[in-house]
């Protein structure tokens, strides 16, 4: 990846074009360019405003971002301190994510809600586990992470463990949430997500040490970020959790969505493990989320978004690094990412609905479907349809329908011949679960 240009120098901008400074002040131009926060390499590409040069464009926008720059408690390997500027489009974008991340399931009735609530979580912590794990190298496919977890099978190489490993740790927040930040709890994040998947298992759940300082390369082996030397990283990590355990009410309010992205930015820019830091700082932006009340954190899959344009991700960072510290360019485009995610739940949502729908209706007596089947059956389908994860058994089918135990073990034995359940066997009986997909298996 090539490197950013970074912007002029602020008194070097000064300096060349202090004698038009009044001149651009009086332009009143804003912090963003049509609503996007512009970094200098691309910005220097576009067309200024008429009258303006690139450089002065650039004066005038950082001058905008100068009077609603916020500083934060954390510092780059400098010890300047990191910044954020909260422009109209970040404000509009922070309130539609608390909006929909604290409210309702859209499209979602009280009747079927927990039993949704709980696919839709399953669903969301497979995807999260196995995209997170992808992006730093887990070469096992979905579909064969998708079996071992469901199945809950023993993981069998490399890629599986780390996604075995992001898995537990993902459904292990909602305790992780209860307590305080400290650098303990997250060496106890970092050993459950690396158990197992590094050359030297000493290195799980400690800070990188002298002589293990690290760089960050791109594909081909160019730099680029050179994080904080190790001994600095425990007072590093000790202000990070400082940070992270602030309370909402307290004199220097940040948003909390604002701060889990922050908590998120500085894993990443720091480094402090060996290994492991991208998957432990999403799973840190995760405990951020669900400590300050965003329950619907835990059906987010940021990490398939990030797997999908990774090279925006890491821009972001650069971008950074390179223009003072400002961390505004990572924060939105987290924002962008976390309004996807959110959009992409709701479209689940939709979708399996609308699949119910139509299956329920292919089911109806009288149909081509139904009429290959027994009132039973259509029965059981159905009720397959609202719970996918729900077993049924040969004894319950029975004394449901009332009917004979060789008359009821027909019944599900012919739906797993027609390919809509799965037979398994649990200790001395056989369970019967839909098999994935059902809905659309009907349509066929």
């Amino acid at each position: 990846m090539k490197l950013p240009v970074a912007p002029p120098a602020w008194e070097t901008l000064i300096e060349r074009n202090g004698n038009s400074f009044v001149m651009i002040l009086s332009r009143h131009l804003g912090p963003e360019v049509k609503g996007r926060y512009e970094h200098w390499d691309h910005l220097r590409y576009l067309t200024p405003p008429e009258g303006l040069t690139h450089e002065q464009w650039w004066l005038g926008i950082k001058w905008a971002r100068v009077s609603l720059r916020r500083e934060l408690p954390l510092n780059d390997k400098s010890g300047t301190r990191f910044s954020a500027v909260l422009t109209d489009s970040i404000q509009r974008r922070l309130f539609l994510v608390a909006r929909d991340a604290a409210g309702a399931l859209r499209g979602q009735d009280s009747a079927q809600s927990d039993a949704m609530r709980e696919r839709y979580l399953v669903r969301s912590l497979m995807e999260e586990a196995m995209t997170s794990s992808q992006l730093e190298g887990a070469s096992t496919t979905t579909q064969v992470a998708k079996d071992m977890l469901r199945s809950g099978r023993e993981p069998r190489d490399y890629g599986e463990r780390m996604i075995w490993n992001n898995y537990l740790a993902m459904r292990e927040l909602k305790e992780w949430r209860q307590q305080p930040l400290t650098p303990e709890a997250i060496f106890e994040m970092h050993r459950m997500l690396t158990h197992g998947t590094l050359e030297d298992e000493g290195c799980a759940g400690r800070l990188r040490r002298e002589g293990e300082d690290i760089v960050v390369e791109d594909e081909v082996g160019n730099v680029l970020h050179v994080p904080p030397l190790a001994y600095e990283l425990p007072a590093r990590l000790q202000a990070l959790c400082d940070f992270a355990n602030q309370a909402d009410d307290s004199e220097h309010f940040i948003h909390p969505v604002v701060r889990a992205i922050i908590i998120h930015f500085q894993i990443g820019y720091d480094h402090p493990f060996v290994d492991g830091n991208g998957r432990t700082a999403r799973t840190l932006f995760y405990w951020s989320m669900l400590r300050s009340g965003f329950w619907m954190a835990e059906y987010l899959s940021i990490s398939k978004i990030l797997k999908s344009a990774p090279a925006q991700y890491v821009r972001s960072y650069l971008y950074t690094e390179t223009d003072a510290s400002d961390t505004t360019y990572f924060i939105s485009h987290q924002l962008d990412v976390l309004l996807e995610a959110i959009d992409g739940v709701h479209q689940y949502i939709l979708r399996k609905q609308r699949e119910q729908a139509d299956a329920a209706a292919l089911l109806k007596p009288g149909s081509k479907l139904a009429r290959q089947l027994n009132h039973r059956q259509r029965a059981l389908l159905l009720n397959a349809l609202k719970n996918p994860e729900k077993p049924f058994t040969i004894e319950v089918h029975r004394r449901t329908h009332d009917t004979s135990y060789q008359t009821a073990r027909a019944d599900l034995l012919g739906l797993v011949d027609a390919g809509l359940m799965e037979q398994f066997r649990e200790g001395k009986a056989f369970v019967f679960i839909p098999k994935p997909g059902l809905g659309k298996k009907l349509h066929r």
